[in-house]
């Protein structure tokens, strides 16, 4: 599978850490929104994209978003969701509140995406602030 396209989307701000979203096109047949280019501590990545995990209300059935302590449609208090942790969740104590939507399978494959996003967003940063596509869309 070849990526055919990346286009970068800027999102920079001097204190922000989200830098840009790309839009990645595979084979000139299939395409992903909302990869997130990120400044970490060890220097930029990407994130797939992703939404926000929701459970139903005893009550209601209302779908409210992980970690609420209330039902956002009747009020009730909601009790602790009790989740699957991965070992990875379990050594930094956190639970995830989001599920990526979209992701590579192999680490060659997320290597291999994330170099070709990266270099698309060096390419469009060095042509300077006018030639980075500024969108609403996201």
């Amino acid at each position: 599978m070849e990526i055919t396209e990346v286009r970068i989307f800027s999102k920079e701000s001097p204190d922000k850490k989200l830098k840009a979203y790309a839009t990645v096109t595979f084979d000139n047949a299939f395409v992903v929104r909302n990869i997130k280019v990120i400044e970490g501590s060890g220097g930029l990545f990407i994130a797939m994209p992703s939404r926000k995990l929701k459970v139903a209300c005893p009550k209601c059935g209302f779908r409210n978003e992980v970690k609420s302590k209330y039902c956002n449609q009747c009020a009730a208090q909601l009790p602790a969701v009790s989740r699957p942790v991965s070992s990875e969740q379990e050594a930094n104590g956190s639970q995830s509140e989001h599920r990526d939507i979209a992701h590579p399978i192999t680490q060659a494959f997320r290597d291999y995406l994330q170099k070709k996003t990266l270099e698309a967003y060096e390419a469009e940063k060095a042509k300077g602030p006018s030639a980075v596509s500024k969108d609403t869309e996201y």
